[in-house]
């Protein structure tokens, strides 16, 4: 008889790690997606009025529409993830991304209602990137990749809407217009790695992920208690758990810092003394100098003992950075506003990271992430406004400055939280004798 050959493990190893990088090649590619709908519009407001007829009243609730966007439809993504699985998910909200992104400009009078649904769909989809790494056991570069393609999607989305007019004869419409293909790629190469990544199997426990394991709720099962009984799992909502009361502080205040800070900056360096031309190359300048920084953050708090100092830290940094750019005079502001979009990015990486370091596992990760990004991008719409209100009642920037300045320490002290306690798990075990989180940071 011939003797059956066992398949070979290298072979096995070396078709996952493939499948790895597709899937990381993926994440890329969506990431990219989702910030080019709100930065294109952001650099054109002074054309929308002409090329499109949008009353000049109009234009503050345009630029909101999208922050208002992420915070009610935060919960569409783990919900679609359950019904088709995270990858389809993902495909699916690229594929309305790309449909709203056309008919926002070609069909007239949908402007409004094609850039909220734009946002809808940017924050279907950006919930469920940490889930994905969280259920490929992603390293720090993964979350890292991924956040500096939020940053790469935004500075090309405001960079090339000029050369795209250009291209296209001067039509507003086909430049912004043409950002639909990309969407369309991204959900053609997330459907073809992801496919039903997360789904449920029916049991109420979600699928694996690529190649591993995702369900830590049905891993968590097989764990005895330290007695050597098996334990009994409950479900805890997230809200009873004060770790993703935390994380979403810091998702939060670091969102409404931002936003803040990217509304209101080059307004300040006007008033400062630069003209609007070098006002509009620093807050450019404010979007590049991060990009580094969104790549590293992650990666570095993937070592517990740099996590334990760089959450709280990076607030306190934040804090000082808002202070160098109030203060530094005009020949310095090229290095103050460098410094603070390094740290501001660098927080945006950090919270992103933190849903997948202070989950147990993908379907904890997708539920932390809709909470965090939903309520946080809800937090963040006041950012912008609160700064505005502050300046007209002061008459001046030095208020709102402070008042950022104090959100930057309360940020700090999310981070302290956010980093210390249980881990945000969807069981919690009981027994007689013991009632402890299903798993503690060490």
């Amino acid at each position: 008889m011939g003797q059956v050959r066992p398949p070979r493990r290298g072979s096995s190893v070396k078709d996952a790690g493939f499948t790895a990088a597709w899937v990381l090649v993926a994440l890329a590619l969506v990431s990219i997606n989702l910030r080019p709908a709100i930065t294109t519009i952001a650099g054109t407001m002074g054309q929308l009025q002409e090329g499109f007829g949008l009353d000049a009243h109009l234009l503050p609730l345009l630029g909101a529409l999208p922050v208002l966007a992420f915070g009610v439809s935060a919960p569409c993504g783990p919900w679609l993830a359950r019904r088709l699985g995270t990858g389809r998910a993902v495909a699916v909200a690229l594929l309305v991304l790309a449909v709203a992104l056309l008919v926002r400009v070609l069909v007239p009078g949908l402007l409004l209602p094609g850039t909220f649904v734009a946002g809808a769909s940017i924050m279907t989809a950006s919930v469920l990137v940490p889930q994905i790494v969280k259920a490929n056991r992603g390293t720090g570069w993964w979350t890292g990749l991924s956040t500096m393609g939020f940053g790469l999607g935004a500075a090309l989305g405001a960079g090339l809407v000029q050369p795209l007019q250009h291209v296209f004869g001067g039509s507003l419409a086909w430049a912004l217009a043409v950002w639909a293909v990309p969407a369309v790629m991204g959900a053609a190469l997330i459907h073809r790695t992801c496919g039903a990544t997360g789904r449920s199997d029916g049991t109420g426990r979600p699928a694996s992920g690529v190649g591993f394991p995702a369900a830590s709720l049905e891993m968590a099962q097989k764990t005895t208690t330290a007695g050597g009984a098996a334990g009994s799992f409950r479900t805890v909502p997230l809200r009873k758990q004060r770790t993703a009361w935390a994380v979403t502080a810091f998702f939060g205040l670091q969102a409404m810092l931002y936003f803040a800070v990217t509304s209101w900056l080059a307004v300040f360096l006007v008033a400062k003394g630069q003209t609007a031309a070098d006002a509009a190359a620093l807050l450019a300048w404010f979007s590049v100098a991060g990009l580094p920084a969104s790549l590293l953050a992650p990666v570095l708090a993937g070592r517990p003992a740099v996590l334990k100092f760089m959450a709280p830290g990076l607030g306190l940094l934040v804090a000082a950075a808002l202070m160098g750019v109030l203060t530094a005079s005009a020949s310095l502001q090229f290095l103050m506003v460098g410094l603070l979009g390094i740290v501001q990015s660098a927080g945006f990486g950090l919270g992103m990271a933190l849903v997948v370091i202070r989950s147990t596992g993908p379907q904890s990760a997708g539920s932390l992430s809709a909470m965090s990004q939903g309520l946080g991008f809800a937090l963040a719409s006041l950012g912008p406004l609160g700064a505005g209100f502050l300046h007209e009642w002061s008459g001046g920037w030095d208020v709102p400055f402070w008042a950022l300045t104090a959100e930057a320490v309360l940020l700090a002290a999310a981070g302290f939280l956010a980093v210390r306690g249980p881990a945000v798990s969807g069981a919690i075990a009981e027994t007689e004798h013991l009632n402890e989180p299903a798993a503690v940071a060490r």
